[in-house]
């Protein structure tokens, strides 16, 4: 049976020049699409009216019975978008078949010609390349580059499908070949429906994307509203359901990458906006380069039937030279700046005073979702590392640190109800001589319990503490719990946490003395939003904590995927980040996103560095979420001008 033709097809229908015959049996379209889109001159309009008479789209047209007619008509309508109105991912297989297909070895004509016929399997297939390019960008590799590779891909999938739905089922192919293994993780001790179902709901996204896409691509200047389209879709992922899930955005695969840098501007959202912003533009340049190929080969093999006098004369337009290097400086431009912005950076070592800080990495006694199952070995864990600390300390083989950070966790056991608990880690306190930041599970009159860091000062006790505000649905609780305990037989084993309150500072007083020292923490959770370390930075905080405890993801990379967000945190804010795990990866991070030190996994350990407290704040801290906010405001107005131009031109 022969494949039905898609909308790029259509160059290889412009050598005809028989008489138009709508396909009678064609599927109607689901709206009048760029194609039938009116132009200039008298043939356009007639292309328009036999779109008009017969309901039927210039994709559902055999190719090669086109007209010349219809020929005029889609270039005019090419000409109102830039040119580029119906390009996308087999533009490179036309511009391959317009360069003397009869040399190319019979491998590559066969990829052509499959490519050519089956457009659709073709933009499929390079959506699920641009997914997994995506994916491999991100920690433990150190891929970056390949995020906007991955962007461009997607792009040139889903720009100039026929049909709104194609480019939500490409994005959302694309979403689904990123997020599968990007998040293993969610479903290692649950089973595989938390994890397919969490991939599901985030490829959603990335198709909306994919649909958005399609529209603001006919608009002048297009790869800008492209990047801007995809931080619309990151902020909608990251604000719901259930109060969203930021994880995997671009720009935490940039912690090794040129990127970073912008972070300091603007945040995460616009490290992800630069990351999409250069994908855009490779695609810009992409078809650009093809445009020009394609053109330049029918050009000469019809040179000398098109004269000045006849009606060939001029179709012919190939991209100019002005656009190609455009592009390419868009593309160059874009990470040379965030090369640049390095140099703005603080030092290492910048700041308004040293302080000496240890983590500390007790372990766990097992993995998995029992891993405090003998809770008091947790506690008892980072107790002993603690005191071993203490015996380095007074030998002279480790400095004496002003302050010790635990993970989350470290004390399952209620301290403030436990008096066990309670002297075991005062006496902890005493013999490192330092106060402690601990983690603890705190149970509440009400039988609910907060995830939260105490600081635990020697026979003085406890002080002030962080309640975690953004708890993890369907693990520190369950929304919903009589609906999705029918799907798992894991649903009852979510926590009954309730989100705390404050501004995400605790107060120490360091060893060495002194004003006490802010201290902003963002546990586990918390540390892939925005707004967690935005908001303790603007309450004082000179130095970053990420107490967090990933026993119950095993060996997966979700450790890694986290510890570079903390990376980008601290470029962000300017903060040095101390990060503290139950089972690794710690690590000391620097102002510029540099691990100083780290731990390995599952291996009892503890880390020791001087690190400087900062005051000033960076532009990303001032200017909030206004970047990400405007952004979107402008991908939505480019949605928008998109919906009414394309109205417009079809009345």
């Amino acid at each position: 049976m022969k494949p039905e033709p898609d909308s790029e097809n259509r160059t290889a229908a412009q050598h005809s020049t028989g008489p138009a015959t709508p396909d009678p049996g064609a599927p109607e379209a689901d709206g009048p699409g760029p194609e039938a889109t009116t132009g200039s001159g008298p043939s356009a309009a007639g292309n328009a009216d036999t779109v008009s008479r017969t309901g039927t789209s210039d994709e559902d047209q055999d190719p090669v019975a086109a007209s010349g007619a219809e020929r005029d008509g889609d270039r005019a309508v090419d000409a109102a978008s830039e040119g580029d109105e119906g390009e996308g991912i087999s533009t490179v297989a036309r511009a391959v078949v317009a360069s003397a297909p009869e040399s190319r070895p019979g491998v590559a004509a066969r990829a052509i010609a499959v490519a050519t016929a089956w457009p659709r399997l073709t933009r499929l297939l390079s959506a699920a390349v641009a997914g997994l390019l995506l994916y491999a960008s991100f920690p433990p590799r150190t891929l970056w580059y390949l995020a906007p590779v991955g962007i461009a891909v997607l792009t040139l999938a889903v720009r100039g499908t026929c049909r709104a739905r194609g480019g939500f089922g490409f994005g959302f192919m694309a979403g689904l070949a990123f997020f599968l293994p990007l998040l293993p993780w969610t479903g290692i001790y649950v089973g595989p429906v938390p994890w397919i179902a969490l991939s599901t709901v985030c490829a959603v996204y990335v198709g909306l994307f994919g649909l958005l896409t399609r529209w603001v691509a006919t608009l002048p200047g297009w790869p800008l509203w492209v990047a801007t389209v995809w931080s619309l879709t990151e902020w909608a992922r990251a604000s719901f359901p259930f109060g969203g899930f930021p994880w995997g955005k671009l720009a935490f695969g940039q912690a090794d990458g040129w990127y970073l840098p912008f972070a300091m501007v603007g945040g995460a959202p616009l490290v992800s906006f630069a990351v999409a912003l250069t994908g855009a533009g490779l695609a810009w340049l992409a078809l650009s380069l093809l445009r020009r190929l394609t053109a330049d080969a029918e050009d000469g093999g019809e040179a000398i039937a098109a004269t000045s006098d006849s009606p060939r004369s001029g179709a012919i337009r190939p991209t100019s030279w002005n656009r190609i290097v455009a592009a390419a400086m868009l593309v160059a431009i874009v990470p040379l700046t965030g090369v640049i912005l390095r140099t703005a950076l603080p030092g290492p070592e910048d700041g308004n005073r040293p302080i000496t800080v240890a983590a500390i990495q007790g372990s766990v006694p097992r993995l998995g979702l029992d891993f405090n199952a003998q809770r008091r070995a947790v506690l008892d864990n980072h107790v002993k590392r603690t005191e071993e600390l203490a015996r380095d300390i007074a030998a002279g083989r480790a400095p004496q640190p002003d302050v010790v950070i635990w993970p989350e966790n470290s004390s399952d056991i209620d301290p403030l109800r436990n008096d066990d608990a309670a002297q075991e880690i005062s006496q902890a306190s005493k013999d490192v001589k330092a106060p402690i930041l601990v983690g603890a599970v705190l149970v509440n009159d009400d039988r609910t319990t907060t995830n939260s860091v105490i600081v635990w000062n020697a026979d003085a006790g406890p002080g002030e503490r962080h309640d975690k505000k953004i708890i993890q649905p369907f693990g520190e609780y369950l929304p919903y719990r009589n609906f999705f305990r029918h799907f798992s037989e894991y649903a009852d084993r979510a926590g009954y946490f309730v989100p705390g309150k404050g501004d995400g500072v605790v107060r120490a007083q360091p060893f060495t003395g002194g004003a006490p020292v802010a201290i902003g923490v963002a546990t586990c959770y918390e540390v892939v939003f925005d707004r967690a370390f935005e908001e303790s930075v603007r309450a004082g905080a000179q130095l970053l904590a990420v107490p967090s405890n990933n026993a119950t993801f095993g060996r997966s990379e979700m450790t890694y995927q986290q510890l570079a967000m903390s990376r980008v945190r601290a470029v962000e804010h300017g903060r040095a980040v101390v990060v503290s795990v139950t089972t690794g990866v710690s690590a000391m991070i620097t102002a510029d996103g540099v691990i100083r030190q780290q731990t390995p996994q599952f291996e009892p350990a503890a880390l020791v560095a001087t690190l400087p407290l900062r005051n000033n704040t960076t532009f990303a801290t001032r200017f909030g979420p206004a970047p990400e906010a405007i952004m979107c405001i402008l991908a939505a107005a480019a949605t928008a001008a998109a919906l009414i131009r394309r109205r417009a031109q079809h009345l």
